[in-house]
């Protein structure tokens, strides 16, 4: 109304260029109006093709990939909104469920005098179900459905911003700018000494170690001697070739946990669920790798500069407590999800303490390095994340996700650091002593698997029930499975 009413006080080329300047006005859209632009069906589905490949392809084909910015914002928009109904509609699916456990709970207790054993016993599995489904839809609502999202943007971060960021590694390459980079004498690796003192850490991971068993919080270790001896032999290996100056103490858990932890002073801890996890030897080297990196940065002495020994360890019996008595809280309702209500298995990890970004960027720097030293594909370690952040590991993988920096910088940094590496001939992707350990794994799984069936649970008494309904996805599922995007037609539940 401004320009028009302007144009008529203005001479004949004043209303022309008054006319102009509102075409001007109205065909120039603001950044805010084109990341709104709608993707046409010819963009969008080779996008969400792209957003579901490994991040290891995406370094390669970022640069090929022709998507503008606008068309990158209005994806974006699409999976923010997408995770935000998804994520409100587990969550009203968890409250639905907890009104029904209190319904039928109340009803239990007026009727509770009147019933016989059949109708209890159906009362009683009806109510172990519904608590079965409220810790599905909570673990969906609070932790897969934000990683797998999460996981999605990184990508499609990765898409818009890698081929710029290529081409800095490029040139920092060929001015040898990268050899000044923190801990850039890749080396002197074993001849340098990061963090002084690590000798000093001993005492606290022994005391550590006693308390832990002391409070009935450490899974039985794995009695496999050839998967014992794989995995203790693999990770002297890569100690070899990196900074550790302590006894390295490897134990093997039978715990169906995706995860593996290091406490101060050398020892590491593995766990069956990572054992099954990891597909090949590179990638559980890199993540042993990762994991024997905090110790040579001293990262667990410097958060118990803040927390003792004894606050750790009352953090994880707090925790089980709160898995054993069926509380609420999301971790306990992870478990009730993970392990059918059976086992405990072991959280504790660096990560309970508040693990900063920096601590977990520098153990992914130093394990990418000390796993190339020892010979192995330092690329094991994205593709694993890739798959635990891609697939099941989403559900499986809580202890991977839970305080660590966002996927893009994470995965960025450590690509940089491969390509700032020298190059090696004849790094290891597998080996057939790695194979041998899967087929012994595979007994130990089964033989832990009976066990848990015939153990009597603190969390579903109640035996003969119907399994209940599943809300979940099949492991391996894209996410899409539970969260269609807006106007495909479908409802993200079930």
């Amino acid at each position: 109304m401004r320009i028009s009413a302007a144009g008529t006080s203005l001479g004949a080329s004043g209303r022309r260029a008054g006319a102009l300047l509102g075409v001007v006005l109205l065909v120039v859209p603001t950044h805010a109006q084109r990341s709104r632009v709608p993707l046409p069906p010819e963009v969008r589905a080779p996008l969400k093709e792209a957003l579901q490949k490994p991040y290891h392809e995406l370094f390669e084909e970022a640069s090929r990939l022709e998507f503008n910015a606008a068309q990158i914002a209005a994806m974006r928009r699409v999976l923010e909104e997408t995770q935000k109904s998804c994520t409100a509609q587990y969550k009203r699916r968890t409250e639905d469920l907890e009104k029904q456990l209190r319904a039928e709970q109340a009803s239990l207790k007026t009727q509770s005098a009147r019933l016989d054993d059949a109708e209890r016993k159906q009362k009683h599995c009806v109510i172990q179900n519904l608590r079965a489904l409220g810790a599905q839809a909570r673990v969906l609502a609070e932790h897969a459905i934000p990683v797998a999202y999460e996981n999605r943007k990184a990508k499609l971060e990765l898409i818009e911003k890698w081929p710029e960021e290529w081409r800095r590694i490029q040139a920092e390459i060929a001015s040898g700018a990268h050899h000044q980079r923190k801990w850039g004498d890749v080396k002197d690796i074993g001849f340098r000494d990061l963090v002084p003192g690590q000798e000093r850490d001993i005492k606290d991971g022994q005391e550590a170690v006693r308390q832990m068993k002391l409070a009935g919080l450490m899974p039985p270790e794995i009695e496999n001697e050839t998967v014992k001896s794989y995995v203790t032999s693999l990770a002297q290996k890569v100690a070899r070739h990196s900074d550790l100056r302590v006894p390295l103490n490897v134990t093997v858990l039978n715990s169906k946990e995706i995860n593996a932890f290091a406490l101060p002073g050398g020892f590491i801890f593995v766990q069956r669920g990572l054992l099954e996890a990891v597909e090949n030897e590179s990638q559980l080297a890199g993540v042993l790798a990762h994991e024997l990196a905090h110790v040579t940065g001293r990262h667990g002495n410097k958060l118990m500069r803040k927390a003792t020994v004894a606050s750790i360890i009352y953090q994880a019996a707090q925790i089980a407590a709160v898995i054993l008595t069926g509380g609420a809280a999301s971790i306990g309702m992870y478990y009730a999800l993970q392990y059918g209500f059976y086992g405990l298995g072991l959280v504790l990890s660096l990560d309970m303490l508040g693990v900063s970004r920096e601590f977990e960027l520098e153990a992914d720097q130093l394990g990418v390095q000390y796993a190339w030293n020892a010979g192995f594909d330092p690329n094991g370690f994205i593709k694993f994340f890739d798959k635990m952040a891609t697939k099941e590991g989403y559900v499986n993988g809580l202890s991977w996700f839970r305080t660590h920096p966002p996927f893009y910088q994470r995965m960025v940094h450590s690509k940089r650091e491969i390509m700032f590496l020298p190059a090696k001939d004849g790094l290891v992707e597998n080996s057939p002593e790695f194979a041998r350990m899967k087929e012994e794994l595979q007994k130990v799984t089964a033989k832990a698997e009976q066990e848990d069936k015939e153990r009597p649970s603190l969390l579903a008494p109640v035996q003969g029930c119907p399994a209940p309904e599943k809300i979940e996805y099949k492991s391996g599922d894209p996410i899409e499975t539970l969260c269609p995007e807006p106007g495909d037609g479908k409802s993200a539940g079930r």
